[in-house]
């Protein structure tokens, strides 16, 4: 098993004073070369949005944008006629396909948002744009993977146009939960979003992430209550 641990203090910081990110992958004016993408995942972005402010129309193309709120609501408009809010327990996607424009804010004037953008290489490039959310039953992640994305239309969880998984999990201390890779040659970005884990021995605190390669399972315990996020992507990809 091949295995990198990015650590929360070495991610990319931008503070905009209405927005607070930090930046697992090179974003906007932060670049490090080792830090591009890991395989097909090429941002995920961990934002604080306050209250009443947000990003305008902006234009995407050819990415899949997976959006999962982790306090507060967003809400989105975009150019397909889609206007909705989404709140924490619920996940967002959008296939950017041949281009598509849309505006995210904060649903609150006065609440703090907290959200992980995460943007993945499509395997098919100039799709007809999509649109979807789903609303989660967060039961199903207590001491148990839940998924929540997949390559699938008719699967468990909203799904993209690429070989990729994701699924969170809360762990309650002590527990412990295998991830067995759902197919051959694809790589596991684990971010810990809460609590403390240990992962291939290694021990990880909140915002720690490891990039795992080259395995068929592995195994996740807590050591104090966690919430994890995994994002499972095609290593090589077009």
């Amino acid at each position: 098993m091949k295995s990198i641990v990015h650590r929360s203090e070495d991610r990319g910081y931008a503070n905009h004073g209405w927005l607070e990110a930090n930046h697992s992958f090179s974003f906007a004016s932060w670049y490090d070369p080792k830090k591009i993408n890991f395989g097909a995942l090429r941002v995920l972005n961990d934002d604080r949005i306050a209250g009443g402010a947000g990003f305008p129309k902006h234009p995407h193309n050819n990415m899949e944008i997976i959006t999962i709120p982790l306090s507060g609501k967003l809400e989105h408009e975009d150019s397909m006629g889609n206007k909705s809010q989404i709140a924490a327990g619920e996940v967002q996607v959008m296939s950017a396909g041949i281009g598509v424009t849309h505006s995210e804010y904060n649903a609150s004037q006065d609440e703090e948002l907290k959200l992980f953008q995460i943007w993945i290489f499509p395997n098919k490039q100039n799709v007809v744009p999509r649109y979807d959310e789903l609303k989660l039953n967060l039961e199903d992640r207590v001491n148990r993977l839940q998924q929540i994305l997949s390559p699938i239309p008719d699967d468990d969880g909203v799904w993209i146009h690429q070989n990729a998984w994701m699924f969170m999990s809360n762990l309650y201390k002590g527990k412990e939960v295998k991830y067995t890779v759902n197919m051959k040659g694809n790589g596991v970005f684990v971010m810990v979003i809460s609590g403390e884990v240990v992962i291939n021995n290694e021990i990880l605190t909140a915002r720690d992430a490891v990039a795992l390669e080259d395995f068929e399972s592995f195994s996740v315990l807590s050591v104090l209550d966690a919430e994890i996020l995994f994002i499972e992507v095609p290593m090589s990809f077009q």
